[in-house]
């Protein structure tokens, strides 16, 4: 395929990708709508307090739904599995692969 097609495709996709984008937002009042809804959440924020997410004496706090919504095990099995993919993929990476610098491509 011919190199400008290519780019000409890609700067048509832009193009019509960026006019849904401007008439979404227009069409749904703009960004009004949402920064109202992030000032509320921030100033109900300051007034009702923070803290940190790890409290070695509380433990770590789980957000609400999951706590409330009786999925904990759920989470704490998507944590466990997170946690050994980590570890393994870890153990994987340092037992194989060593190059030398020879090896090395620049």
């Amino acid at each position: 395929m011919n190199r400008w097609k290519q780019y000409g495709g890609l700067a048509g996709l832009f193009a019509v990708c960026l006019a849904a984008g401007l008439w979404g937002f227009t069409s749904t009042g703009g960004a009004l709508p949402w920064a109202k809804r992030s000032a509320q959440a921030l100033q109900r924020g300051a007034r009702d307090g923070g803290g940190a997410l790890i409290d070695l004496s509380r433990g770590v706090l789980v957000a609400g739904p999951i706590r409330k919504g009786g999925m904990m095990l759920e989470f704490l099995g998507i944590v466990i599995l997170l946690v050994g993919f980590g570890i393994g993929l870890y153990v994987y990476v340092s037992r194989s692969g060593r190059l030398d610098d020879s090896e090395r491509t620049a």
